[in-house]
């Protein structure tokens, strides 16, 4: 399982003229089953995205077809976890 901490690198208005490609990306990404959460950071300097890859190098593809990422928008971050204990309605994602 992945972390993945956007940080913007463009001013908000700039931010703002891609976010619904941006959110059309996420859409796409949720129905192939790759990304699990996704929001804002508050104070709003980025984005915060959960997603389940096969691999880094799965996920870093995903990644690259993002709009903010293709107009360098945002920074990417990518920290990868194994969860091993959780809440019940998440006992799905945890590995061994």
């Amino acid at each position: 399982m992945f972390v993945v901490l956007l940080t913007y690198t463009a001013p908000l208005d700039a931010v703002d003229r891609h976010v619904p490609a941006h959110r059309q990306f996420l859409e796409r990404q949720y129905a192939a089953g790759v990304f699990l959460l996704s929001g804002r950071k508050e104070p709003r300097d980025g984005g915060v995205i959960l997603a389940t890859a096969a691999s880094r190098a799965q996920l870093d593809a995903v990644l690259a077809q993002d709009p903010f990422m293709l107009h360098g928008i945002a920074d990417y971050q990518v920290l990868e976890f194994h969860p091993t204990m959780g809440a019940p309605a998440v006992n799905g994602w945890l590995e061994g």
